[in-house]
């Protein structure tokens, strides 16, 4: 009886505390979601403009099709005819195509590809860094190389083998840079993996100067890539808008200057303002190439002139600035062809949010079992509480009847 009666008594206590306990839990559910409260939207003022749109999304299709690529608005100017068989305009800050034709059109590029390598070995080295130039370092250059005149067992400063590769298209000194940086069967690789890094996807390295090789190859877009990354870097605009510099030879030196007649004005070819330069080339096999940017009212455009056609040895610099011009002048009257920015990796999908809030950024993941403590804890109070109570009671109830047991009996 005395145990029936304990027991009867921790059943009725352990359901009161679980009605009491689950009370919470069940207003909780029924009541509805709390919405955080912020302060109220403040309205326009009066009189300014609203946001801009969206910026429209272009079809990169579009620089693969045959034919000149343009999309004037009303008031547009006319697009140049070229002869070049593969040529590019765009916005250097915005990355917007303006007009193209064949862009990705993989063609020799020729020392316009020593954009690419100043792109990856630039950050390398300071330039006030100085290096002893060894034989086997200049062994190897094709024949008929431009050179700027390194020789070996002298010392020269880095930012001295920089001019000799803008300004002179030095194979010397790129050999002897690429020497610095890894060797050049690696640099071609540094070179490859740095296009793919900036979206160029046409352009095969062979040898890092851009002496002709077979299957070395890049195109308009690409070097337009190179480019546009080329005049966001102050170090790089310092090598390729300069025009002249002195070049060490030992105890003494000599005058080098720019080979981009645009940048110079050499050879009865007018300079252009503004012109930041970058890099022009020539092979026999390439023919001219030029890679060209400008800054005027503050827009800056890059242009890719590759192997005019017609109009002799200086005509990829007039047809570069045809280019510019129509540009400049085509500023909001153009809708863009494409973009020289690369794609856009997948999303990733998000993480539990409850987990990255409990634990915070930057702490270690957080064992399975507390993050399903954090996750039970934002839910209210658990059910395993009570349920325990009541086991809890049941087991005193036992230990109870077991001690009255023990309990010597009183005799009538």
């Amino acid at each position: 009886m005395i145990v029936t009666s304990a027991l009867r008594h921790a059943a009725a206590g352990s359901a009161a505390m679980l009605l009491v306990l689950s009370t919470p839990l069940a207003a909780r559910a029924a009541a509805p979601p709390r919405v955080p409260v912020s302060a109220p939207a403040s309205a326009p003022a009066a009189g300014t403009e609203p946001a801009p749109p969206a910026r429209v999304s272009v079809d990169p299709a579009r620089l693969h099709r045959s034919g000149t690529q343009v999309q004037p608005l009303p008031g547009a100017p006319a697009v140049p005819s070229l002869s070049a068989l593969s040529w590019l305009v765009a916005d250097a800050d915005t990355g917007e195509v303006l007009a193209a034709r064949a862009a990705h059109r993989k063609l020799p590029p020729a020392s316009t590809l020593k954009t690419l390598f100043a792109l990856t070995v630039l950050p390398r080295h300071r330039a006030s860094e100085r290096h002893t130039v060894a034989d086997e370092e200049l062994m190897g250059m094709g024949e008929g190389s431009s050179l700027v005149g390194v020789k070996e067992g002298y010392t020269y400063r880095v930012s001295d083998l920089w001019n000799g590769v803008f300004l002179s298209s030095g194979n010397d000194a790129v050999h002897v840079l690429a020497a610095m940086s890894g060797g050049w069967e690696s640099m071609a690789r540094q070179m490859q993996e740095k296009a793919r890094s900036l979206g160029a996807m046409d352009t095969h390295v062979v040898s890092p100067d851009g002496y002709d090789a077979p299957g070395q190859v890049s195109s308009a877009y690409d070097l337009a890539v190179f480019g546009r990354a080329g005049v966001r870097d102050p170090e790089f605009v310092h090598y390729s808008s300069t025009a002249y510099a002195d070049f060490p030879a030992g105890t003494w030196s000599y005058g080098i200057a720019n080979t981009n007649r645009l940048l110079t004005g050499a050879d009865g070819v007018g300079r252009y303002p503004g012109l930041l330069g970058v890099k022009n080339g020539y092979t026999t096999n390439a023919g001219n190439t030029l890679v060209v940017a400008a800054r005027q009212g503050g827009r800056t455009l890059v242009a890719t002139v590759m192997n005019p056609q017609s109009g002799g040895g200086f005509a990829v610099y007039e047809e570069a600035r045809s280019l510019l011009d129509w540009g400049f002048a085509a500023s909001g009257k153009v809708r863009p062809v494409g973009s020289l920015l690369p794609p856009k990796a997948p999303e990733r999908a998000p993480s539990d949010t409850r987990a990255v809030s409990a634990r915070g950024a930057g702490a270690p993941p957080a064992a399975p079992s507390a993050v399903a403590a954090t996750a039970a804890g934002d839910e209210g109070p658990s059910v395993g509480l009570p349920l325990s109570l009541v086991g809890a009671a049941c087991g005193a109830a036992v230990a109870l009847w077991a001690w009255r047991r023990r309990l010597p009996r009183r005799k009538p």
